[in-house]
């Protein structure tokens, strides 16, 4: 999946954080914090070609059934795209 902003993402007092640089500075309204899961998807976004590549992922690494991680997966990617993030 493409990331179409520019963010980098940072450990900062025990939060995950997406951090707008560069042009997407003046796009963004702020930083966006984010959950374990969240970062855990965010990572694997360059790698993967569809929702379904991550979910499998997240139901090997997490103790998840495939209906909840495919819910929480959409409801995250949903709000990327919403950014037109990804």
């Amino acid at each position: 999946m493409t990331i179409k902003k520019e963010l980098i993402k940072r450990e900062i007092a025990g939060d995950t954080i997406l951090v707008p640089v560069g042009k997407t500075v003046y796009d963004s309204n702020g930083l966006f914090v984010m959950n374990e899961l969240a970062a855990f998807i965010w990572d694997m976004l360059p790698r993967v070609e569809n929702e379904q590549q991550i979910c499998e992922a997240v139901v090997k690494e997490y103790d998840v059934s495939e209906e909840e991680a495919s819910r929480d997966i959409a409801e995250f990617l949903g709000k990327l795209r919403k950014l037109d993030i990804i």
